[in-house]
């Protein structure tokens, strides 16, 4: 698992503190999900949905992969990034330490490719 540079510790807490950003990650910890089968699952408004997967993508807390369905469609799959949380308290204040879930996004990607295409 690697660690990254971690969002703003105010911003990052805020975030996790929400009940929708919190359901979206635990759902979506162990296979992708799109925003409407996220939105039934969290009995959420689809707006509501949309608008956490773009707070917690924005923070690297989730990655997005297109798909193809058979009639050539393509949708979005979100799958959760975020691993662990470390918060330390220091002299100057809070840092935080993520880490990520061990994926090579490339791999991801191409998998979910071939995927599509067979």
């Amino acid at each position: 698992m690697g660690v990254s540079d971690a969002p703003p510790p105010e911003e990052t807490l805020a975030l996790l503190g929400d009940e929708y950003a919190r359901a979206i990650l635990i759902a979506t910890r162990s296979e992708p999900m799109t925003a409407d089968a996220l939105a039934e699952a969290l009995d959420a408004a689809p707006s509501t949905v949309y608008d956490r997967i773009d707070d917690l993508t924005g923070a690297g807390f989730l990655s997005e992969v297109t798909r193809t369905d058979d009639r050539g469609n393509h949708y979005a799959e979100y799958r959760a990034r975020l691993d662990r949380l470390g918060l330390e308290l220091t002299d100057e204040g809070f840092e935080l330490a993520v880490s990520h879930r061990d994926r090579d996004e490339t791999a991801a990607r191409l998998h979910a490719l071939w995927s599509d295409l067979r």
